[in-house]
C-alpha cells in the first residue's frame, strides 16, 4: 500500500491555467502595510469541457441518471468501501512525532511551545486523573483574544491563565470549549469520520487503552487533510468524481464573511470566533479575491507577547507570512472532485476558495464541506 510519504509531498504547484493578473491593492491600506500579493493555485479543468456557468438549482432526482452520474454513485462508493475496511491506525506516517500539553501549562507557554515546534495543534492531558483532556488547537487562541478584547479590566491576568481555565472563558463566551472527541487507533477509519462530521472536529486524536498501567494514552492526531489525501492516494476511482461544484452545490455560497485589507485583526478575530470560522478571504469592494487570511496568521502576531500587535490591518499581517507560504488555493465551480484531490495529493491543502474566471468571490469550500458530502451525500445518493 502506498504511504504518504511516497505520495509526492514535495510536489510543486501547478495550475493549467495561467494565475490571474497581479491586483494592485496598495492605495487600499496603509502606507506602512506591506502585505504580499499571494501566488493562486487552481485544479486542473482542462482536462473536460466546461460545464453550467453557475450553481444549479434544479432538484437532483429531476435529472436523468447520465455516465456522469452514475461515475459519480461508483466513486463515492469506491471511497465509502475503502473506508470500511481501513482503520485509523493505517493513516498514520511511518514516522512521526506527537507533541502533548499538561492543562497546568498556562496559555502563554502553550503558545510559546506550538511556536518552536512548528505546530498548530495539540492534545491535552490532565496529570492529576491521567486522563485526556480535549483538543488545543488555533481557535482556543482566539477565543482567549476575544474574552479579553471585551473585559480589558482583567487583560493584567492574561499572562497567569492555565489551560483548564479555557472552559471558563468560552463558556463566558458562548462558544464550543476544546474539542474532547476521540477515536481508538483501531477504529474503522469509517466510523471515526463519522463522529468526527457530527461533531464539527477538523482533527480527532487517537487515544488507546493500556491494558498494562490501566490507562488510556493518546497515539497521534489524525486531521482531516490527512485523511483526504490518503484516500486521494489509494483510492484511484476518485477519477471518477468530475460532477462540478455548482451541480452537486458543494460548498458554502451564502453569507460567506469576507474583509478588506484594511480591516484591522482584532475585528476580523470577532468575526471568526462568533461564526467559529477559521480562516477569512480578502477581497477588493468588488469581490477580487486578493489574499484569505488564517487563524494561524495570529500566531504569528502573538509569539512574541504583543498584543498591539492586533489592532495591526490584516495587510499588514499577512505581510508577517513566510516565504514559503504555499498561497491562496481557489476552484471554480466548474471544477469536480477529481480535480480537487488530485490537488490535495499533491499539496498541502486546508481550504479552497470558490472564485469565477475573474477571480470574483464565488463561495469557500471546506475539507468538512468535502468528507460530508462523501458520507453523507454519497449515502443519500443510494436511495
Amino acid at each position: 500500500m502506498p504511504t504518504e510519504e511516497s505520495a509526492g509531498a514535495n510536489a510543486q504547484h501547478v495550475s493549467s491555467r495561467p494565475a490571474p493578473p497581479n491586483t494592485e491593492f496598495q492605495s487600499q491600506r496603509d502606507a506602512s502595510d506591506t502585505a504580499v500579493e499571494p501566488s493562486f493555485v487552481r485544479p486542473s479543468d482542462l482536462l473536460r469541457p466546461r460545464a453550467v456557468p453557475g450553481p444549479s438549482r434544479t432538484p437532483k432526482h429531476s435529472q436523468p441518471d447520465r455516465p456522469i452520474d452514475r461515475d459519480e454513485r461508483a466513486g463515492l462508493k469506491a471511497v465509502r468501501d475503502f473506508l470500511r475496511v481501513r482503520n485509523c491506525y493505517d493513516v498514520l506516517p511511518l514516522s512521526f512525532r506527537l507533541i502533548e500539553l499538561d492543562v497546568g501549562l498556562t496559555v502563554k507557554e502553550s503558545l510559546t511551545i506550538l511556536v518552536q515546534c512548528g505546530i498548530v495543534s495539540a492534545p491535552m492531558w490532565d496529570s492529576t486523573t491521567s486522563t485526556y483532556a480535549g483538543l488545543l488547537t488555533v481557535n482556543d487562541y482566539l477565543n482567549v483574544i476575544r474574552y479579553y478584547n471585551l473585559h480589558t479590566d482583567k487583560l493584567k491576568d492574561v499572562d497567569s491563565l492555565l489551560l483548564s481555565d479555557l472552559k471558563e472563558v468560552e463558556h463566558v463566551l458562548q462558544v464550543k470549549s476544546p474539542e474532547t472527541i476521540s477515536t481508538s487507533p483501531e477504529a474503522r477509519l469509517y466510523d471515526a469520520l463519522q463522529k468526527q462530521l457530527l461533531s464539527r472536529a477538523r482533527r480527532i486524536p487517537l487515544v488507546s487503552y493500556d491494558s498494562e498501567s490501566q490507562r488510556t494514552m493518546v497515539v497521534s492526531v489524525i486531521t482531516q487533510y490527512r485523511i483526504l489525501k490518503f484516500i486521494a492516494i489509494n483510492v484511484p476511482q476518485t477519477e471518477l468524481l468530475r460532477k462540478p461544484l455548482g451541480v452537486v452545490r458543494l460548498g458554502t455560497y451564502e453569507n460567506v464573511f469576507r474583509c478588506s485589507m484594511e480591516a484591522t485583526v482584532l475585528d476580523v478575530i470577532d468575526e471568526m470566533v462568533t461564526r467559529n470560522i477559521s480562516s477569512v478571504p480578502v477581497c477588493t469592494p468588488d469581490d477580487v479575491l486578493l489574499n484569505v487570511f488564517e487563524a494561524v496568521d495570529v500566531i504569528e502576531l502573538l509569539k512574541n507577547g504583543d498584543y498591539s500587535n492586533l489592532n495591526w490591518s490584516v495587510g499588514r499581517a499577512l505581510a508577517l507570512r513566510n516565504a514559503n507560504h504555499p498561497g491562496v488555493y481557489t476552484c471554480t465551480l466548474e471544477d469536480g472532485l477529481d480535480t480537487i484531490f488530485d490537488t490535495i495529493r499533491k499539496s498541502r491543502v486546508h481550504r479552497l476558495t470558490i472564485v469565477d474566471e475573474n477571480n470574483v468571490l464565488k463561495g469557500v469550500l471546506s475539507l468538512s464541506d468535502i468528507l460530508h458530502y462523501i458520507l453523507v451525500e454519497g449515502e443519500e445518493a443510494r436511495h
